[in-house]
């Protein structure tokens, strides 16, 4: 409440009170009496309205775009909280552009909505990201950097609306290289969860010099209920929508746009039922990528994702339009995509990828009524040998991992390099492989299988 508010209520309350001393000594005239009694009804009036204007959400960071704080993230957020503590409902965020310094954090039973010209743009300071919270780093649980939209542990949670996430990406592009302090900070977190037996909460990455752990631009960490839906989003500091241990997630009418490094379109990590549908991707990375964890630690959660539906959606450029892996060593069953399209260019259509240390399973995959223009490598790939840069780390534990039940129906590419080039491991052969009208117009190379049983292929 501001001070002329604050003003006028103290003065209604004085006139208040001179109108009843003369009331009841009745030493005033009746003009008197009258002049007190409009002027009391005309500041109690003053005060009524300065009070709806003070609760209007003009006030918030949805004002018009001239009226908006430099820093709109704390009104933002507090508007948030406040919702959530009301019971929930819906906050929104009318038309303009707002610079957040530092993360969102969404909360049980909020709907955030931003309208069709809402644009948020975050700051691109590591600084404002602390203090660090509970997330993921490349598969392993860790304290870093906040995600730029954050939801943890929320039930109905909601972000939709046409408006558009736009990082500034300046500085972040400066930690896409991984430099060796990089590489030793992720041999720290790859020991403290390989044998050295580090809780996660104690596992603070932004405590290791140099460590240049990047933020991801959305997750959902432990949700429920999640509907994402309309928006847009433009560039990320790293994985772009990771949904983490969380269930029953909706994603839908998304048009996504980000070619950094690491940019995959949604992650799905360890987490189940899940409908991806109409969504646009365009991206420096893959496309929709199912995953579940890395090595020791995600055998320590024990949770598979499974039941993801990703259908209708058009990709413009990514490393890979369905992706498996490569941290997957919860398990991956039950993924089916269907009625995609590739519109530019992929390096593969369909690719698996683990490697010895990893265990978990993948089963059940398929892929039905989507169609590629260019695949750089292969329509149909599968490696088990896949480690970047965490190769050079020693193998603590070696486990093999299961795959079987892979099918592509009705999938049409004009060219690519392969059309399968399978790569098992001979001590856990690919199993059931089934291609039934796949077809490419333009095969460069003959097919690599390897260590497969069962591998069948269909003409119409």
């Amino acid at each position: 409440m501001g001070a002329l508010t604050l003003t006028s209520l103290a003065a209604a309350l004085v006139f208040t009170a001179l109108f009843f001393v003369c009331r009841r000594h009745g030493r005033l005239r009746s003009t008197v009496f009258t002049a007190t009694l409009a002027l009391w009804g005309a500041t109690l009036m003053w005060t009524v309205d300065c009070v709806a204007d003070a609760l209007e959400p003009d006030a918030a960071p949805d004002a018009a775009p001239d009226a908006a704080p430099a820093d709109a993230r704390a009104a933002l957020q507090a508007r948030i909280d406040a919702t959530a503590a009301a019971g929930g409902g819906v906050v929104e965020v009318a038309g303009g552009t707002y610079d957040l310094r530092g993360p969102i954090r969404l909360r049980s039973n909020v709907e955030l909505h931003l309208a069709d010209d809402a644009r948020l743009v975050f700051s691109d300071n590591p600084d404002d990201y602390l203090p660090a919270v509970l997330s993921t780093w490349e598969g392993v649980e860790c304290k870093m950097l906040s995600p730029l939209v954050y939801a943890y542990g929320c039930t109905n949670v909601a972000i939709t609306g046409g408006g558009t996430f736009a990082p500034k990406m300046a500085f972040w592009r400066t930690w896409f290289q991984r430099p060796p302090s990089h590489i030793a900070a992720t041999r720290q977190l790859y020991d403290w969860c390989s044998f050295q037996d580090v809780p996660p909460e104690a596992r603070d990455v932004t405590a290791l010099p140099g460590s240049n752990v990047r933020p991801h631009l959305m997750q959902f960490n432990r949700c429920k209920n999640v509907r994402l839906e309309g928006f847009r989003i433009r560039e990320s500091p790293f994985w772009t929508i990771h949904l983490w241990l969380s269930e029953d997630c909706t994603l839908r009418n998304l048009d996504v746009y980000a070619h950094g490094h690491n940019n995959d379109g949604v992650d799905v990590e360890s987490t189940r039922n899940v409908l991806i549908e109409n969504c646009t991707f365009d991206q420096g990375d893959d496309a929709v990528v199912i995953k579940s964890g890395r090595n020791r630690d995600a055998w320590r959660i024990g949770r598979p994702s499974e039941n993801v539906e990703i259908r209708n959606c058009r990709i413009v450029n990514g490393h890979v339009l369905l992706g498996i892996g490569s941290e997957m060593s919860g398990g991956v069953r039950n993924v089916y995509m269907h009625d995609c399209t590739v519109e530019s260019e992929v390096l593969n259509l369909f690719y698996c990828k683990t490697n010895e240390r990893r265990g978990g399973f993948i089963e059940n995959i398929r892929m039905e009524n989507c169609t590629a223009k260019n695949v750089r490598k292969a329509v149909v790939g599968v490696k088990t040998d896949v480690l970047y840069q965490w190769k050079d780390f020693p193998t603590h534990e070696v486990r093999v991992t299961p795959i079987k039940g892979l099918s592509l129906k009705n999938v049409s590419v004009e060219s690519a390099n392969y059309l399968l080039e399978l790569h098992g491991d001979s001590r856990c052969p690919i199993r059931d492989v089934t291609l039934e009208n796949v077809t490419c117009d333009r095969v460069r190379y003959p097919d690599v299988v390897e260590n497969v049983e069962g591998l069948t292929v269909k003409s119409k």
